[in-house]
Formats: C-alpha cells, sequence, structure tokens
C-alpha cells in the first residue's frame, strides 16, 4: 500500500513560497547588477550586524528545516536522508533567493543572511529529528487516524495555516479573503503604459466605499469566519469526539490569533480591542452552528463549506477598511513587519480560495462520503 503524503509536505511548500515573496518583496524594480555571473554568484559578507535581523533570518528557516524533515521522514526516508535534504533544499532556496536579491536595489543581499538561514534550517531538522527520536511522528500518526480519514494532508495544511492568515489584519475579525483590491492594483500596473488599458480599465477601476458593517453584518461575517474552517475540518474528520475538538480548537485559534496580531499592531495594552459585543456574538453563533453541524457526513459538510466560504468572501468583499485597519496595514508594510509581510498577508488573502478549491476536488472524489 502506498505511503500516504505528510500534511508537512503541503505546508513545506506553502512556507517556501511565502519566504520566497518576502524575501524579494517589494518586486517592482528589478535591475542587472555590476558584473558578470561570477560577480552575481558571489555573495558579499555585510558591514554591521542587526540584532533584529540576525533573529529573524536565524528563526525564519527554523520551521522551513522542520518542515522538509518530517516530510521527507513520513515518506518513508531515513533519519539521515531527512536531515540532509532538509539542510539542502533549505540552503539552496536561501542561497538562491540571496543571489535574486542582487537584482533589485532595494534589497541587501548578504552571505550571513545565507548563513543563518542554513544554520536555522539545520537546527529545525534538528528538532524534527529529535522529535522523531522520541516517537512523536508514530504518535501524530495514531492520533491522526483516529480522528482524520486518509488522503487528508492537504486539509490538515489548510487548517494549520488558517490562523497564520489571521496574523496579518483583516477589514472584520476572521474576515480572510480580501483580496480584489489588491488584484485590480495588480492587474491595473501589469496594463499601465500598454495598449489594453483602456479596454481593462473598467474592470481595475477601485471599487466604490461601501457602508460600513452593521453589528449584525460583523458578527455574520465572524460567525463565517469561524465556521468556514470548522467545516473544511469535518470534511475529512470521522464523526465523534475529534470534531468537537476541532470546533473548539478553532474558537481557541481564532481568539488566540486576532489577539497576537491586535497586540503586534496596536501594542499589548490594546491586545483586546478587537473583542466587541458583535465579535463574542459572531463566535457564539459560528460555535452553534458548527456543534449542529457535528453529525453531518463528510460530503455534507463540504457542500456546507462550499456554501459558508462563499458567504465569507461576499459578505468580506464589501466590507469597507476603517481607519483603524488601514493605521493597521500600514505599520505592517513600513515598519519591521515588512520582513513578514507576505507569509500572513497572502495566507490571509487566499485562504478562503485555496479552501474552495480543495472542498470541489473533495466533492469530486467517490470515497468523500
Amino acid at each position: 500500500m502506498a505511503r500516504e503524503r505528510s500534511s508537512a509536505t503541503w505546508l513545506a511548500l506553502a512556507y517556501a513560497a511565502l519566504i520566497a515573496y518576502a524575501s524579494l518583496y517589494p518586486a517592482q524594480v528589478w535591475r542587472v547588477p555590476a558584473g558578470g555571473p561570477s560577480a552575481w554568484l558571489r555573495l558579499p559578507w555585510p558591514a554591521w550586524f542587526p540584532t533584529f535581523d540576525i533573529v529573524s533570518n536565524l528563526l525564519g528557516y527554523l520551521p522551513l528545516g522542520a518542515l522538509v524533515y518530517v516530510a521527507v521522514a513520513r515518506g518513508g526516508g531515513g533519519r539521515a536522508a531527512a536531515l540532509g535534504t532538509a539542510v539542502a533544499l533549505s540552503a539552496a532556496l536561501s542561497y538562491g533567493l540571496e543571489v535574486l536579491q542582487q537584482w533589485q536595489p532595494v534589497r541587501v543581499p548578504s552571505l550571513l543572511d545565507f548563513t543563518l538561514n542554513t544554520a536555522g534550517a539545520l537546527a529545525g531538522a534538528l528538532l524534527g529529528m529529535v522529535v522523531h527520536a522520541l516517537g512523536g511522528l508514530e504518535r501524530w500518526q495514531a492520533l491522526r487516524d483516529r480522528i482524520f480519514v486518509r488522503r487528508s494532508a492537504a486539509a490538515l495544511a489548510l487548517l494549520l495555516l488558517w490562523p497564520v492568515g489571521l496574523l496579518f489584519p483583516p477589514p472584520v475579525p476572521l474576515g480572510l479573503g480580501q483580496v480584489w483590491d489588491e488584484a485590480r492594483a495588480l492587474l491595473a500596473a501589469a496594463f499601465a503604459g500598454t495598449p489594453w488599458a483602456a479596454a481593462v480599465a473598467p474592470f481595475v477601476a477601485p471599487a466604490a466605499a461601501g457602508a460600513p458593517l452593521s453589528q449584525l453584518g460583523e458578527a455574520f461575517a465572524i460567525a463565517l469566519g469561524l465556521l468556514a474552517p470548522v467545516m473544511v475540518g469535518f470534511a475529512v474528520a470521522h464523526a465523534g469526539w475529534g470534531r468537537l475538538v476541532l470546533a473548539l480548537g478553532a474558537v481557541a485559534l481564532a481568539i488566540g490569533a486576532t489577539t497576537l496580531s491586535t497586540a503586534l499592531n496596536f501594542g499589548p495594552d490594546n491586545a483586546l480591542a478587537w473583542w466587541t459585543a458583535a465579535t463574542a456574538a459572531g463566535l457564539a453563533g459560528g460555535l452553534l452552528a458548527a456543534l449542529g453541524c457535528l453529525p453531518l457526513p463528510r460530503r455534507v459538510a463540504a457542500g456546507v463549506g462550499l456554501i459558508v466560504l462563499t458567504a465569507l468572501v461576499v459578505v468580506v468583499a464589501s466590507a469597507p477598511s476603517d481607519p483603524y485597519h488601514a493605521q493597521s496595514l500600514q505599520a505592517w508594510q513600513q515598519g519591521r513587519f515588512i520582513r513578514f509581510h507576505g507569509l500572513a498577508q497572502w495566507v490571509g488573502w487566499l485562504w478562503p480560495y485555496a479552501a474552495m478549491a480543495w472542498l470541489l476536488s473533495r466533492l469530486a472524489r467517490p470515497d468523500a462520503a
């Protein structure tokens, strides 16, 4: 019997893509660097060593090393092979991105960054090896088999990425998927100065500002935002106590991730500023709806999930950004958060659409019942 693909594989691929985006952001101006190919492939040693850069480069690759190690180990590779693959792939990714940064005037390639990235990946892989040696991977597999059906790796990856998307401040708590303004801006920039600019103008014009959501509308959006990942989980979870754990865990992750995001943007003293009467009502409503869906068959849960996600993106698309949201976006884009800009932003923008695509593929499977 073929070995089932690990969710760590999907998470490693997603994390590598997000690292690439964050490392090359803002990818707006490119120029050919001085010197030839031999000069381009050499990474300079920096003249100064900011503490924040050292810590962020070291820790940024630690999860990647751990994820690649687990993916290889769960795929049947030995510990030495998993360790070597994790370090080699992470080092290759870091080196390639550092070389590409030479084509961007706003980025500074550095041999120190490459060294720290590789060291971070090695630390993550060693951490994965320790967990593996202690039997952690086997215990996780046993727990996964009790709660989830086979071929649930992509769904588990989506569930683990959901709280990451919440770290980038959405227009309404748990309101992921507001990507259309950014998509219109990117499309307008792509066709600017071309003969087709006038033809695409109606499609890239900024949307008219709508009225703020009412308290009822905000509560409805929050309930949908909580119910969406729960239904993704229910689509691959056996009926029983595991589904209850998923529902309660979603509430805990929603509160924890949103509180952390608010603290990062407005300071620890304002960490709970997002908690309002509408928020409490939305979380309660979403949890009650999730509890009502506990006995649903997996295929029905997938169908309900599609409806919930569709409603979520429609409601969120109509939610205007308030001044506090705009202020938090400015903090992310101009402050130190710029180094992690893409890691949470793109997850938050694209998560609902990736979840919808996965649910559609799940419904097309004959064993999704």
